[in-house]
């Protein structure tokens, strides 16, 4: 199935609450997983990303979740199917067309940025 999801990844740490969301899309056996520093937003600038490890495919269907070892709280913020996929792990470039209800449009990914695009 192609699926993808949006989680917002709230860690509380020494009395400050760090916020950031983690991208994930599935890619067979588990989930291709970014982190985005801010949600991107449709025709606007990049915003920064980090390549993480995979994560497993049980994240695409979690809406909300405690993580153990006080690694904080994750909650589904949007999700959806994607098509068109163009990926090449060499030069860490991600082109896919989402359909969410926050993320609908091609996501481009390259290196440590993304950007949110209309398709015309």
């Amino acid at each position: 199935m192609n699926r993808w999801v949006l989680l917002e990844h709230k860690i509380l740490c020494n009395n400050l609450i760090d916020i950031h969301f983690d991208f994930l899309v599935e890619d067979q056996l588990d989930c291709l997983t970014w982190k985005f520093h801010q949600i991107p937003l449709l025709n606007q600038g990049s915003v920064g990303i980090e390549k993480q490890p995979n994560h497993r495919l049980v994240w695409l269907s979690r809406i909300e979740h405690e993580l153990s070892n006080n690694r904080g709280l994750v909650k589904r913020i949007d999700h959806g199917s994607y098509s068109d996929i163009f990926y090449n792990q060499d030069s860490k470039k991600l082109q896919i067309i989402l359909n969410g209800n926050v993320l609908e449009g091609l996501l481009i990914i390259d290196g440590n940025y993304c950007q949110l695009r209309a398709i015309n």
